[in-house]
C-alpha cells in the first residue's frame, strides 16, 4: 500500500526535524514556511514540494500536518480563502502537533467536521533532536477511528504515541504538564538566586534539596545551567510564557480560574518584558540573581 503524501505547515525547529524524518521514511511531503526559509530549503533539497498557499497544500495531501507556535497563527491558516478549511474534502485528517488553547482546537474541529473532514490534536515532547530520529512523545486526542488511520504516521514520528480521549485532551494534558514544569523551573531558579544572596554555594544548596522528595528531573535541567553553564532544556522563556498563559486562559474558559500559574506567569513575562525572551528556560537563574531586590 502506498503511504499517505503529508503536508506539513510551519518548518520551525520541530517542524523541520519532523519533515526531515517524514521524508527519511519514505513519505511525499509538501510544506509550507512563514518568514524563515531554512526548513524549507532543506525539505525541497532532500525531494519535497513547496505549496503556495495552506489551501493548495491541503488540496494536493491525504494528511495534513500543523507545527505552530499559537492558536492565532493555527486559525490563520485554517481559515480564508486561502486557508486548510477551504481545500478540505470529505474524509481527510489534519494533525495539530502545536500547542494551541483546547478552545480554539474544539471550534477548528468542528469546522472540520461539518466539512467531513476529522481534526487531531497532538502536542509533543522532547526536542527536534528527538524528531529528528522519531523518538518524540506524541499526545494525541480526537476521534478514535481517524487516530487509529493516522498511527503508522505517528509511529513513524514518535518512540510514545498516546491517545488522550476527545479532541483537546492533548492539548489540555500539555499545558497542565507546561504549567508544572515552568512552575517548578521558575521556582528553582529564584531558590538558586535566594542561595546566591545568602551567600550560600548553589551546589550545597542542590545537594540539600536533592536528597529529598524535591529531586526531578526539572530540578536536574535548572541545577546543571546554574552550577556548569549547561543547557539541557532548550525552551525559550518566550515559549515558555505563552504556554503558561494559555494555561491561564484555559483554567477561565473552565470556570476554574488558576490559583497557582500567577507567579510563574509574572517571572516569564517580567523576563519577556525585560528583552530576555530569547533566553532558554535554565538562564532564569540569571534573571533572577540579577533583579531579586531590584
Amino acid at each position: 500500500m502506498s503511504k499517505p503524501k503529508i503536508g506539513f505547515i510551519g518548518l520551525g525547529l520541530m517542524g523541520a526535524a519532523m519533515v526531515e524524518c517524514l521524508q527519511k521514511a519514505g513519505y511525499d511531503v509538501m510544506v509550507l514556511g512563514n518568514r524563515d526559509r531554512t526548513g524549507i530549503e532543506a525539505a525541497l533539497s532532500r525531494g519535497a514540494t513547496e505549496g503556495k498557499t495552506a489551501r493548495d497544500v491541503t488540496e494536493n495531501s491525504d494528511i495534513v500536518m500543523f507545527c505552530m507556535g499559537t492558536s492565532d497563527h493555527v486559525e490563520g491558516r485554517v481559515y480564508g480563502d486561502d486557508g486548510v478549511l477551504a481545500g478540505l474534502r470529505d474524509g481527510q485528517v489534519v494533525i495539530d502537533f502545536g500547542t494551541s488553547l483546547p478552545e480554539s482546537t474544539k471550534k477548528i474541529g468542528a469546522d472540520m467536521a461539518a466539512k467531513g473532514a476529522t481534526y487531531l490534536d497532538a502536542p509533543l515532547g522532547r526536542t527536534p533532536a528527538h524528531a529528528v530520529d522519531g523518538l518524540l512523545n506524541i499526545m494525541c486526542s480526537g476521534d478514535k477511528d481517524a487516530y487509529d488511520k493516522v498511527k503508522p504516521v505517528l509511529d513513524v514520528l514518535g518512540e510514545n504515541v498516546f491517545h488522550l480521549g476527545a479532541l483537546g485532551s492533548g492539548h489540555t494534558i500539555k499545558l497542565i504538564n507546561n504549567f508544572f514544569a515552568m512552575t517548578t523551573a521558575c521556582a528553582m531558579s529564584e531558590a538558586f538566586a535566594v542561595a546566591d544572596r545568602a551567600g550560600i554555594e548553589r551546589q550545597s544548596l542542590y545537594d540539600v534539596m536533592s536528597a529529598g522528595p524535591l529531586k526531578s528531573g526539572m530540578m536536574e535541567f535548572i541545577k546543571n545551567y546554574a552550577t556548569d553553564g549547561q543547557i539541557d532544556l532548550a525552551f525559550s522563556v518566550q515559549n515558555a510564557g505563552k504556554d503558561v498563559g494559555y494555561y491561564n486562559q484555559m483554567t477561565q474558559d473552565l470556570g476554574a480560574p488558576s490559583k497557582m500559574s500567577g507567579a510563574a506567569n509574572g517571572a516569564l513575562n517580567s523576563a519577556i518584558d525585560a528583552g530576555k525572551g530569547g533566553i532558554m528556560v535554565p538562564e532564569m537563574v540569571d534573571f533572577f540573581a540579577e533583579t531579586l531586590g531590584k
